[in-house]
């Protein structure tokens, strides 16, 4: 096993991976950029080096500067998290060459499956269901028009270099091809500079669902299950959770063996997610192949039982991972909130500054992963992710409740936040039958933005005690500690605080 390893990251996955170093007795080289220098990950680490810079470009993407840290620090190998550098081919050869592991798959698993259309030629030579499509990018705009009309409108017309829902472009009629296809392309050179584009198929009433995977150099491949990842907005997902409500032992199985047979096809090692869609028929098609740890790691580790960033250094170190067959059962369920440092009703407009008052959910049932603390400044350089809220319960009815009210206790001031949209997410009826698709945020965007009358004695509650408390000059947090300011959300709290007024 490794004696020391360099983290190429920041903010809270960073700190998730130092804490399992930490646990296995393992020394943690952070990274920093000046933004970042006072952040709990740098203190938290056996040693920190500064990178320089503010921007991503300044710091985080410079790998000759890590590599140059790395040998001088002492670290036998790189862990790249998620983001960044972690899904650059360049980067992971970059590493080897200089005598070091990347603690990941190798280069040319990341460069094959890190294009869309390689990586979906792959899969139909390999009989993993896809949506019907082109196969290559597209080079003759007719043969493209006539692929397009063959298989029915609408389709998606996607970047081949990239993902994220950049480059995409939903077409609902041959009118608009044409527009379509020159839009997604500008914005796929804009992204990912490479403009090639190709077709796929809309899949109707889409659930988006994951399969992870752990592949080691033992010959062993398995999968831990699915994630439910539909909830989302701009193509970005806001809650996760495991197991999905969607599938059962049949289907779970289905997917699940043709997740291991996606990462077969790639010589695929370590940790790494395959990705579903699946139609209002229950039938599911490959999307794509994410080779990292996914940011939603958390709730397959909770109904797992498993430190997924321990398996990643087991399997880079060459030795085998804990399992060898895939778990036939789950224990009971889990969920992840993402909590940004944005306002969902300003059309998810980001809000940075200081977190002048923090005080964290916790409880039976509950795990915060995050990378500030009070103090911390929320700044425009980097991802708005405050903190990864998760919550398990026996079932999910109670992983629900308990998130619910984890993230009512949920204490943070100075910085607007996600924790009322996540709320709403969680108590609408839909999502807690199960019934919804990727399309759910904008389908039920009255419900989630608009006025919801339950809340309008809250509302006026909250701006009474507001105005009391600026006219006695009252600070959010006094220096003992006192007055710290309530959730937006414990109404009974408030009314008490109000009747003794």
């Amino acid at each position: 096993m490794f004696k020391k390893i360099l983290i190429a990251n920041r903010g809270e996955i960073a700190l998730r991976v130092i804490r399992t170093c930490a646990e296995m007795g393992i020394k943690s080289v952070a990274v920093y950029s000046d933004v970042d220098a006072n952040s709990p990950f740098v203190y938290s680490a056996y040693e920190a080096w500064p990178l320089g810079g503010k921007t991503s470009r300044e710091s985080y993407l410079r790998w000759e500067k890590m590599l140059d840290i790395a040998k001088k620090s002492g670290a036998e190998a790189i862990h790249p998290g998620y983001g960044f550098l972690s899904e650059n081919a360049d980067f992971a050869e970059a590493v080897e060459k200089a005598g070091l592991v990347f603690i990941g798959p190798p280069a040319s698993a990341i460069r094959l499956m890190g294009n869309k259309t390689a990586a979906r030629e792959l899969m139909i030579r390999n009989k993993v269901p896809t949506v019907p499509g082109t196969e290559n990018a597209i080079t003759d705009r007719q043969l493209a028009r006539k692929v397009a009309r063959d298989i029915g409108y609408p389709i998606l017309i996607k970047a081949a270099a990239g993902g994220g829902g950049k480059g995409m472009r939903l077409v609902e009629s041959d009118d608009l091809f044409e527009e379509s296809l020159d839009g997604a392309a500008r914005e796929a050179m804009a992204a990912f500079n490479d403009d090639s584009v190709y077709i796929e198929k809309f899949v109707e009433k889409p659930r988006h669902i994951e399969f992870q995977i752990l592949a080691d150099n033992h010959g062993n491949i398995i999968h831990l299950g699915e994630r439910e990842c539909s909830i989302q907005r701009r193509h970005q997902k806001v809650l996760e959770e495991a197991p999905s409500s969607l599938l059962d032992e049949d289907m779970r199985q289905r997917m699940g063996e043709a997740a291991i047979q996606a990462a077969r096809a790639c010589n695929y090692r370590n940790a790494g997610t395959i990705e579903f869609l699946v139609d209002k028929h229950r039938n599911f098609y490959f999307l794509e192949m994410n080779t990292r740890l996914q940011v939603e790691h958390p709730v397959t580790e909770l109904v797992n039982g498993l430190d997924l960033v321990e398996e990643q250094l087991k399997i880079a170190a060459g030795e085998a991972m804990s399992l060898t067959e895939s778990p036939k059962h789950f224990f009971g369920h889990a969920f992840e909130c993402r909590i940004y440092a944005e306002d969902p009703e300003n059309n998810w407009a980001p809000s940075p500054g200081v977190i002048e008052f923090l005080n964290p959910a916790d409880g039976p049932g509950i795990r915060e992963d995050s990378g500030v603390t009070q103090g911390s400044e929320i700044s425009l350089y980097y991802d708005p992710m405050i903190s990864k809220l998760c919550a398990w319960g026996r079932d999910r009815q109670q992983a629900g409740r308990r998130m619910i009210r984890a993230l009512q206790e949920y204490q943070i001031s100075g910085i607007k936040t996600s924790i009322p949209f996540l709320i709403r997410v969680l108590e609408h009826p839909d999502f807690q039958n199960g019934d919804f698709t990727t399309q759910f945020i904008e389908k039920e965007k009255d419900w989630l933005f608009g006025e919801r009358k339950e809340f309008a004695e809250e509302a006026a509650l909250a701006a009474i005690l507001a105005e009391m408390e600026e006219k006695k000059k009252v600070k959010l947090v006094a220096a003992n500690g006192a007055g710290s300011p309530s959730s937006q959300w414990k109404t009974i709290r408030r009314k008490e605080q109000l009747r003794s007024q």
